[in-house]
């Protein structure tokens, strides 16, 4: 059957081409994903950038470290611990001691992202001075970048002093290619920095973490001993010192959640269309294993045959996936550095394993894609398959059926499970992203069993028109199930996904919206400019105002620990009670806001211990151990409840957003007109409720967005190209059809009309399947949330919906009369006497 296998292929080369670009995309995506996931999985050793020609750097504790049963638990402190005085005082007999600050700093005109520091520490980098001098006055800075000249006057505000006015930039510089000292910064790879003389900048910035000694570092350990998580940075642990240490792991964090993810949905994108095309091929060839059986063939014969075209058909084409994947991974490398979704040092590395699962998982792709299918014809009499030729009967086969509905009840059982466990898991990224490839396998298995009605019901209104046009349309397509189910399946997966996976993160973001907007009692909520903090001064200021009942609230965390192993860390907002109350409303379901004090806390039901009077053993936001009791609980929400302390037990935090209630008959405009006033100095911005819903309405982040689009955009080139080749094919099987409608006196244009209109209609019912699945998934989602306390409404994404729709149509439309067109121009009675 080989021998018969080969010429086959070079007979039906239109319907293996297609098989065979399905197949070798589908495994060039997994190759892609595997590389790129296999090169994000160890990041370069980081080296020092702002103190790498420092001796040696002291930090203050900055991590917490809980010992376990299995092993000890490291969290980041939101507030970093100073080094003890005492120490700082012992360094300096060792020797020279510099003191670091870094501060965030807004000035017109410059990046968003200046960071301020002293002039002394610009010498541990080391800098040069492209232009200009050093700064010798408070007025007076040297700057990173080309932003600004020396001479010019900038208008700068730091949130947490009163400070707005204007510097005169007196320098300008770059990194120290040569390692000479002295000189301003410039980029320097992770900053854009603005340096004050050493007292302004100490004037900005009271509080220091860490400091630059110039001594022998085996002194140094000794001065510092005995402070508790005082570290002695020498070498390439100076890194440490940096202001982002982390953000190569964090990078790699992210890249391996993304490629892991688009990795996922795109194998199973792929795996989906290359399954559905081929089993298409297959179908498609029922007439030919009917003459085969009837010239004697046996079933296994048939199987054999079948089988041995796909073994030919999948080693080819997997092996050009691979050389495909191989070209592609470093271009996808190179896109994702200059979006800046992956670290400049990112490259795909040498890793061979992505190849042999891209290529092992296409050949057994295309051997499972035909498997059922051969088996079918194998089984088929040779009568009854010469009559299937004709009619597209018996598509819903027992096995197919019984599949499909084992997943369907698999998606309602989890759902159900996870609504009754714990209905928050429902909201995690990984589950809303996988769920809908769940739901999309078990309607794709299905779709046979509503192809026949669903066709007939769009099509209805068309086949009312005069003519025989829209007749013929719902006909052909509702008569064609296995062709409509094979063409539709591209348009079910990309809206089904756009609308699941957007559709998710809108209503998720519009629930968190709708949280903030129950929680706030306040009229307004002022802001810090910069995002910094507010000064004693201006606090002042504000609980002077007449009529406004004030609540100054700082951000911080709480650390604590479960089944003694886990360190869970939650986000800590500090503030009196009693402000607290009266501008705000807690989702409380046990105990009250009024009880909070600084022996307790408030935590919420995500917490292990959740029960009011039971105490629990928390580390403060700088590491602090104390026992506290629950107050309060609060509901789960959307997961960002987090807890309430009071200001005591955040130390070191900066109060960061101040919540204003009027009092009873206060005027609205005139407590607005002093809230402004009260925080102009210091640059400060005040907002009604309702601009600070909107400020603070959540948003996917760029990196998520960015990777959904890249998913989404995967998905959508990966199933057009798919579409494509399953129209080519389908039409190149229909050529005596489109001939029988020419000699029935059809024109040439109305011929492709109804082909154009026929594959318009089976799009729409792909889009329509795609949109139920949406709406399952959503359905889960919104169940979720009002179990949680966050009701919302569901949010489509119709726009994104409607594009991806909009796609799939004209690609359909487009290649479904082209091939059409170029088979009619041939003479009708000779494509009516084609024979196969």
């Amino acid at each position: 059957m080989l021998s018969v296998a080969l010429r086959t292929l070079r007979a039906r080369w239109v319907v293996f081409v297609g098989s065979f670009v399905a197949l070798a995309l589908g495994v060039a995506l997994i190759a892609v994903m595997g590389l790129s996931l296999a090169s994000s999985l160890n990041a370069p050793d980081g080296k020092p950038e702002r103190f790498a020609a420092a001796p040696v750097v002291v930090k203050g504790a900055d991590t917490l470290r809980v010992p376990t049963s299995i092993g000890v638990r490291v969290h980041r402190l939101a507030q970093p611990r100073a080094v003890p005085a005492g120490a700082v005082a012992r360094l300096k007999k060792l020797g020279t001691v510099v003191e670091d600050r870094s501060f965030a700093v807004r000035a017109r005109g410059a990046p968003g992202d200046l960071v301020g520091h002293p002039w002394s520490t610009a010498a541990f980098a080391p800098y040069e001075i492209d232009a200009g001098r050093a700064p010798r006055a408070a007025d007076e800075v040297v700057v990173s970048g080309d932003w600004a000249k020396p001479g010019e006057r900038v208008r700068t505000d730091r949130g947490t002093v009163r400070v707005v006015g204007t510097v005169r930039v007196v320098g300008t510089g770059r990194t120290g290619a040569t390692g000479r000292v002295g000189g301003a910064v410039a980029r320097h790879g992770f900053e854009y920095a603005v340096f004050y003389v050493d007292e302004r900048a100490a004037a900005l910035s009271p509080r220091s973490v860490q400091l630059v000694v110039d001594a022998d570092a085996v002194a140094v350990r000794e001065a510092v001993r005995g402070g508790t998580g005082v570290q002695v940075l020498t070498g390439d642990a100076r890194r440490y010192a940096d202001a982002d240490p982390d953000r190569d792991s964090e990078a790699l964090t992210a890249m391996n959640a993304l490629f892991g993810t688009a990795g996922g949905v795109t194998g199973f994108v792929s795996v989906f269309v290359v399954a559905s095309t081929f089993a298409f091929a297959v179908a498609q060839r029922r007439r030919e294993f009917g003459l085969l059986r009837t010239a004697g063939a046996t079933p296994g014969q048939i199987r054999r045959m079948v089988l041995a075209e796909a073994l030919v058909v999948g080693v080819l084409a997997s092996a050009t996936g691979c050389v495909l994947g191989a070209y592609g991974a470093p271009r996808l490398a190179a896109r994702m550095v200059d979006g800046g979704l992956a670290p400049g040092w990112f490259t795909i590395g040498d890793a061979t394993w992505p190849y042999h699962l891209a290529f092992w998982t296409g050949l057994c792709v295309a051997l499972c894609g035909v498997v059922a299918a051969s088996w079918r014809a194998g089984r088929t009499a040779p009568v009854e398959a010469l009559g299937e030729a004709s009619v597209d009967t018996g598509a819903m086969t027992r096995g197919r059926r019984l599949s499909g509905l084992a997943l369907l009840a698999t998606a309602a059982v989890t759902l159900v499970l996870a609504l009754v466990g714990d209905p928050g898991e429902l909201l995690h990224r990984k589950t809303y992203v996988s769920r809908p490839m769940l739901l999309i396998t078990a309607v794709a298995l299905l779709a046979p069993v509503v192809v026949r009605p669903l066709t007939r019901l769009i099509a209805w209104l068309p086949a009312q028109l005069p003519g025989a046009g829209g007749m013929l349309v719902r006909e052909n397509a509702a008569a064609g199930v296995r062709r409509t189910a094979a063409i539709a399946a591209p348009a079910l997966v990309t809206v089904a996904l756009a609308g699941s996976l957007l559709g998710a993160t809108a209503t998720l973001n519009g629930a968190k919206a709708d949280e903030t907007r129950r929680q706030t009692a306040a009229d307004f909520v002022v802001t810090p400019a910069s995002g910094a903090g507010f000064d004693a001064a201006t606090l002042r200021g504000l609980r002077e105002v007449s009529g406004a009942k004030v609540s100054a609230s700082a951000s911080s965390a709480v650390h604590v620990l479960e089944d003694g192993m886990s360190l869970a860390r939650s986000e800590a907002r500090a503030a009196d009670p009693g402000p607290l109350a009266a501008t705000t409303r807690l989702p409380v379901e046990a105990g009250r806001t009024s009880d909070l004090d600084d022996d307790s806390i408030i935590v919420n039901r995500e917490w292990q211990r959740h029960t009011v009077g039971q105490r629990v053993r928390v580390w403060l936001g700088d590491g602090t151990r104390k026992s506290l009791r629950i107050a309060a609980v609060m509901t789960t929400g959307t997961g960002d409840n987090g807890v309430y302390v009071t200001p005591r037990n955040a130390p070191g935090a900066t109060v960061d957003r101040v919540d204003v209630a009027l009092a009873a008959g206060a005027d609205a405009h005139a407590v607005a007109v002093a809230l402004r006033a009260a925080v102009h100095s210091s640059g400060g911005q005040v907002l009604t409720k309702d601009q600070w819903v909107r400020a603070s309405r959540p948003g996917t982040d760029r990196t998520t967005r960015l990777g959904l689009l890249l998913v989404l955009g995967i998905a959508l080139l990966y199933t057009g190209i798919s579409l494509v080749n399953t129209m080519v094919m389908a039409t190149s099987d229909r050529v005596r059809d489109l001939a029988v409608l020419r000699l029935a006196g059809a024109t040439r244009w109305q011929v492709l009309r109804l082909v154009g209109a026929e594959a318009l209609t089976v799009v729409t019912v792909g889009g329509v399947l795609g949109l139920l699945v949406t709406g399952l998934n959503l359905l889960g989602m919104w169940s979720a949330l009002a179990l949680l306390s966050a009701p919302t409404t569901i949010e489509i994404p119709w726009t994104a919906v409607g594009a991806v729709l909009g796609a799939c149509a004209v690609t359909a439309v487009v290649w479904s009369v082209v091939p059409a067109a170029l088979a009619l121009r041939r003479r009708a009675v000779e494509l009516a006497g084609v024979r196969e």
